[in-house]
């Protein structure tokens, strides 16, 4: 397996919303990922191993100093290779080149051990309502 990344790369709807389907459990859903991409988002990282998207990232941001991880997923047959770690890297060094201070994450307990020893972030206090 030889997984490339590419930051802001070209994304391709159908095979998005394939590994989100994976990744998440549920169906497949139709979500024009490119147009929410480019409307929203600060960049975002796409793994490949070959033309097959096999991981995902997507960075939000509020126009200045703060980002935030969304949609973390790698495919099955990917994970414990390092994907996922690798994509959060990628995602750190362009929130760095774009002049953000600080990159938040919120996750499930499940993966802690992922944001917290892999991905080198550390706990903060926060806040959350649920809508």
């Amino acid at each position: 397996m030889t997984i490339t990344y590419e930051w802001r790369g070209d994304v391709d709807n159908t095979a998005l919303n394939e590994l989100h389907a994976e990744g998440f459990g549920g169906p497949v859903q139709r979500t024009d990922w490119r147009t929410r991409l480019q409307r929203h988002s600060l960049g975002w990282v796409v793994a490949r191993d070959g033309r097959r998207p096999v991981g995902f990232v997507n960075v939000a941001w509020d126009g200045g100093v703060h980002a935030f991880l969304l949609d973390t997923v790698v495919a099955r047959d990917a994970r414990t290779h390092g994907v996922g770690a690798a994509l959060v890297e990628r995602a750190t060094e362009g929130c760095r080149a774009a002049g953000c201070e600080w990159l938040h994450v919120d996750f499930e307990p499940h993966l802690r051990a992922f944001y917290f020893g892999a991905c080198g972030f550390r706990e903060t206090a926060a806040g959350l309502i649920a809508l």
